[in-house]
């Protein structure tokens, strides 16, 4: 169960980089489920949800700009599956399991980005602009990161 969780949150994270983290942070923080004693341990500290909260509103305002990078490029790819894998890694530390965790986090978040980019594209071909797809995404990633880390057991 635990590493479903963790690639579904990995999963978010190539969706929105910023917002899976934020979310697992809070968790932590939280006590939601317990990541002391771990090499993730900081993810529970006072100030790091606070800190990736704020990176996720920041991601959240300059996706809906009109040249907003494709996800694709290497600076962005690699955030995300960096975010994913941190993300995952937590999940799979409060259930247990780092190291399966880091790598579902981490394959969850190249699916996310590739899946994402595709389905983002359908979407506002659909839609004939770019900025309901936004929203939508938007609504899935956060909706699906407070989900899962309800989940967690």
């Amino acid at each position: 169960m635990t590493t479903v969780l963790a690639l579904l949150i990995g999963i978010i994270a190539g969706l929105r980089a910023m917002t899976a983290p934020a979310a697992v942070a809070w968790a932590a923080h939280l006590d939601w489920f317990d990541v002391s004693g771990t090499p993730l341990a900081f993810m529970g500290y006072r100030w790091t949800p606070w800190i990736f909260t704020a990176l996720a509103l920041i991601e959240l305002v300059t996706d809906q700009l009109p040249n907003t990078p494709s996800r694709k490029v290497p600076m962005q790819f690699g955030a995300r599956i960096l975010m994913g894998a941190l993300a995952g890694g937590t999940v799979g530390a409060a259930g247990g399991s780092l190291a399966g965790g880091l790598l579902a986090g981490t394959l969850g978040a190249i699916a996310g980005t590739l899946g994402g980019a595709a389905a983002r594209g359908k979407l506002a071909a659909a839609f004939r602009r770019d900025t309901p797809a936004a929203l939508i995404e938007d609504a899935v990633a956060t909706g699906g990161a407070l989900l899962i880390v309800a989940a967690v057991p």
